[in-house]
């Protein structure tokens, strides 16, 4: 696999952009569809779509507020940390066959990345100042901690199966068969653990979805439309990824590659934002346990097995 020209170095930003501008609108329609169960018109559908647009509008005209004795410099620093860690993530991930950086170690970068969104999101929890907001800090990392090695796990194992940590290399070992096909353990606990990572669905605690507020809990203005941003941007990054892990990359029939990439991501970025309607939130200790005594000890069994095919090769 080759690496993009540099111009699409410069379009990678906005190409995450639009794609996570899209996941946001359709989940708007889906919750006007849930509030609204009535026939609806395709121009209330239309309005729907663009509730992220005009809540960016309302954002942008926000006073900022600021809680007593606050590290500004801190908390923003964490603010724009969220996306610059999505969009560096995304650097390893191909468009068809061409990724913007084709590290020999693509798979431990984008782990990396992923790493560096958990400081970023402890870092806005912490520098308001504000016992809400470093709650919903504290409760990520919590979370981010119990998820971190299944998802791990799961995201090694791919790369195990094509005996590479190269993104490429990985997309080429599937030009036949699909690493979802044979290793669905490692798919459904990569996604499941990807939607932890980007505090999404049933693990949005951190984001506030009760009375503590969450790590966002302090922020306005354009602070929180970055933060908010970049959640939508690892979300999509998330989904993205999966693509050339289990789902062959740009390996398909009669379409460019290109072109099966991006619908490939539309389809697991959509099943996303659907799932989160289709499952409640849980209590943190609850699905944490889930994690340490369910997914991970299956993300190790998954990795024996396809460690005993790769040997039997």
């Amino acid at each position: 696999m080759s690496e993009a020209p540099l111009w699409a170095t410069a379009l990678l930003p906005m190409t995450l952009a639009v794609a996570a501008l899209g996941a946001a609108s359709f989940d708007a329609v889906l919750s006007f569809a849930a509030a609204r169960p009535r026939p609806r018109s395709p121009l209330e559908a239309a309005a729907a779509a663009g509730t992220p647009g005009r809540e960016v509008l309302r954002l942008l005209v926000q006073q900022r507020r600021r809680t007593t004795a606050a590290d500004v410099p801190l908390t923003r620093l964490g603010v724009v940390l969220l996306p610059v860690a999505a969009v560096l993530a995304a650097a390893v991930i191909p468009l068809g066959f061409r990724s913007v950086s084709d590290l020999a170690d693509g798979i431990v970068w984008f782990n990396a990345m992923e790493a560096l969104a958990w400081a970023a999101v402890w870092l806005a929890g912490w520098g308001p100042n504000s016992t809400l907001a470093l709650i919903g800090g504290y409760r990520f990392l919590a979370q981010g901690l119990a998820y971190e090695l299944p998802h791990m796990l799961a995201i090694t194992t791919a790369a195990l199966g094509a005996e590479s940590l190269r993104v490429g290399e990985i997309v080429d070992t599937q030009t036949g068969l699909w690493f979802a096909v044979w290793m669905p353990v490692a798919f459904a606990i990569y996604l499941l653990s990807a939607m932890a990572m980007a505090f999404w669905g049933p693990f949005d605690q951190p984001a506030g979805r009760d009375v503590a507020g969450g790590a966002a809990a302090e922020l306005s203005g354009v602070d929180r439309i970055v933060f908010l941003g970049g959640r939508w941007l690892l979300l999509t990054v998330a989904a993205a990824f999966s693509v050339p892990l289990f789902l062959g990359g740009g390996n398909g029939p009669l379409l460019p590659p290109w072109l099966w990439t991006v619908l490939k991501t539309a389809a697991v970025l959509a099943f996303l934002v659907w799932i989160r309607r289709k499952v409640p939130t849980l209590r943190m200790d609850r699905y944490m346990e889930v994690a340490w005594v369910v997914l991970t000890p299956l993300a190790i069994l998954q990795a024996l097995v396809v460690a005993l095919v790769v040997l039997d090769r």
